[in-house]
């Protein structure tokens, strides 16, 4: 059902009209503070919600992929919570928040898609928040693994350490225990 309903807010997206957008890796989609004008859809690539601290570190919010939509409770908000970065290069289309509101009040079965949607995106929160609380990295992993299924591979490790909430190297030293049978 999830599936279902997160294919319907795609075509819902898509058939909304909007601008397509292209962005390199790095790039930027928005940034913390900005208003909110639009809505975003990932047609290609992966942008990450993204919060960065003093220090320069960073947790990952959210990470969207085709088919996503980028901070969809952005829609109402007036300004952005956090950044959103491309991770490799994407396409987006945005959508103006204006259009797609009056299109969620008038169209009752659209709006309820919407709502199935925005609840597996807390379910998903959820899940993050009780991971992050974990205190092992082999707890997070395991958590992980029972959640979202295999490990990434290699080359997508430092996105996990950011995902999971802790530095690259203390991922690399608990997947190599792992792999050790340690």
């Amino acid at each position: 059902m999830i599936l279902i309903m997160s294919s319907e807010i795609f075509n819902l997206l898509r058939s909304s009209g909007g601008s397509r957008r292209t962005l390199n890796p790095g790039a930027h989609l928005f940034h913390l503070g900005e208003p909110v004008r639009r809505l975003h859809l990932v047609l290609s690539g992966e942008v990450h919600l993204v919060r960065f601290d003093e220090t320069g570190g960073s947790v990952i919010l959210q990470r969207t992929r085709p088919g996503d939509v980028v901070a969809e409770a952005s829609l109402f908000a007036k300004t952005y919570h956090c950044d959103a970065v491309a991770k490799d290069a994407a396409t987006v289309q945005s959508i103006p928040r204006s259009a797609l509101r009056k299109r969620l009040r008038e169209e009752p079965d659209i709006a309820e898609a919407f709502m199935a949607h925005l609840a597996h995106e807390v379910q998903n929160t959820r899940f993050r928040a009780e991971m992050l609380s974990l205190r092992t990295i082999e707890a997070r992993l395991g958590a992980w693994e029972s959640w979202y299924g295999d490990i990434p591979p290699k080359g997508e490790w430092k996105n996990l350490s950011q995902q999971i909430g802790v530095s690259p190297e203390a991922l690399y030293r608990a997947l190599a225990k792992r792999k050790s049978g340690g």
